[in-house]
């Protein structure tokens, strides 16, 4: 249990934020959850014991570290923004961790909303699935300034094995986009393989022991172990969507710096399309 433990706002209660408020609740830590849906954030607090917000701004006014976990570049920027946005709310001295994976430029179009609060941003974005979450295991890749990272640290080091400041504003999702980018390759390829093996005469769990053994054993390979093997009775984990979107992020990340990627296939009028099997095996 934590002592004099800091308040903590959760603005976004999907899996991930959902998950991220009961690591939080079980370490003794006061949340406060906000969700665009209300009963989403009130299935949470059912479960978890955290209070109820009805604005993020109503949220991040109880919280010295306010924890973003959104689906993507529009649901961040409504958030922070307007009368009800969870930057009206912010105290002097607090900090903002989005964790969601965003541009990085949409971390600096949303810092002057927060310091013109009094208050700091980080862009914190988390490597590691839902089961990850659940154990405090995940990675976090922070930008910003060291002296914010401090303040939410003790909140931080709930969730996360390792906590790592790469640099200033912006750097976090910058590392996150190029993480990802390597984790999307390893979901298609262990895919494929596994489809090798199994067509060829191998039987998958066996195959995927032998992978598990092997030089390209990550942690991912581990944890992802049930999806891959019995993906009908997995539940989907990062639908295809999000996928969709982290691969336009990483392209376009690409361009920006102009680093040579070679573009994914589409289909008409859709996003970069991996797999399907990615939405049950992807963090």
């Amino acid at each position: 249990m934590v002592d004099n433990a800091l308040t903590v706002a959760v603005v976004g209660t999907g899996r991930m934020g959902g998950a991220m408020t009961g690591t939080l609740r079980r370490a003794g830590f006061p949340v406060v959850v906000f969700n665009r849906t209300r009963h989403k954030a009130e299935e949470v607090a059912q479960a978890t014991g955290a209070e109820v917000a009805g604005t993020a701004r109503a949220a991040a006014a109880t919280a010295d570290v306010v924890i973003c976990s959104l689906a993507d570049d529009t649901a961040v920027k409504a958030a922070y923004a307007g009368a009800d946005g969870l930057t009206a709310g912010l105290r002097p001295g607090a900090v903002v961790a989005e964790t969601s994976t965003v541009a990085p430029q949409t971390v600096h179009a949303v810092r002057p909303l927060v310091e013109d609060r009094g208050a700091a941003l980080l862009d914190a974005p988390v490597s590691g699935s839902v089961s990850l979450v659940e154990v405090g295991q995940l990675t976090v890749m922070a930008g910003g300034a060291p002296e914010a990272l401090e303040r939410a640290r003790p909140a931080l080091d709930v969730l996360a094995a390792r906590v790592f400041r790469v640099g200033d504003l912006g750097s976090g999702m910058t590392m996150k986009l190029a993480v990802n980018a390597v984790v999307h390759a390893l979901n298609q390829a262990l895919s494929e393989s596994l489809v090798l093996a199994e067509k060829a005469g191998v039987e998958r769990e066996r195959a995927y022991e032998v992978i598990a053994a092997s030089a390209v054993a990550a942690p991912f390979v581990h944890y992802k172990r049930e999806s891959f093997e019995h993906p009908d009775r997995s539940p989907v984990a990062f639908s295809l969507d999000l996928v969709g979107k982290d691969l336009d992020l990483i392209l376009g990340l690409a361009r920006q710096v102009g680093a040579g990627w070679i573009r994914p296939r589409r289909t008409a009028g859709s996003r970069a399309t991996p797999s399907r099997r990615a939405s049950r095996s992807m963090t």
